[in-house]
């Protein structure tokens, strides 16, 4: 029975942040500029002009021969797309068992990125606005993997800037076969 009520409250919270997203997109709402999400115990921020459609894990048919981070296809809407464990291509893989999955959510890459994937997240946290983020001072990384400077918020939280239109460019997520 809690289990029930964990998935119903998940996609609840999947409908609410897609509905959020459309309307700070179609709205011309400056003050929502990231999708917050995590991905292997890591925070990352992705521009929200880069996010697509959110949703509630779904089945995979595996692809053989793929990276491992290559979990395979599945259809979303009646679209396939390429599923991708975030957490693994970005270098810190995790195990995840099946209640775990089943919390997890679909990231669709933004369409005009001309490419048809979607992104495995273990948690969305909502929307974010530039304005309640400062820049962590230090070294920002080279950008080639997508990974932009580090943001610290006020309850000093710190996200990792994910730039998709980079990532999905990178020769390693180009290379699906091993």
């Amino acid at each position: 029975m809690a289990v029930g009520r964990s998935k119903q409250s998940l996609q609840e919270l999947q409908a609410r942040l897609a509905e959020r997203l459309l309307a700070a997109r179609t709205d011309g709402v400056d003050s929502a500029q990231w999708l917050a999400v995590q991905a292997g115990g890591r925070n990352y921020l992705v521009p929200l002009a880069q996010a697509g459609e959110i949703f509630p894990w779904s089945g995979v048919q595996t692809v053989p021969y793929a990276q491992a981070w290559f979990w395979g296809v599945a259809s979303l809407r009646g679209n396939l797309v390429g599923v991708i464990d975030l957490a693994a291509l970005l270098g810190h893989p995790v195990e995840r068992s099946q209640q775990s999955l089943a919390e997890t959510s679909l990231l669709v890459i933004n369409p005009a990125l001309q490419v048809n994937a979607a992104l495995v997240v273990d948690r969305l946290l909502g929307l974010r606005s530039g304005d309640a983020l400062q820049a962590v001072p230090g070294e920002v990384p080279d950008g080639t993997r997508g990974l932009g400077r580090l943001w610290s918020d006020d309850r000093g939280l710190q996200w990792q800037e994910l730039n998709l239109q980079v990532l999905v460019q990178t020769p390693e997520f180009l290379r699906v076969s091993q």
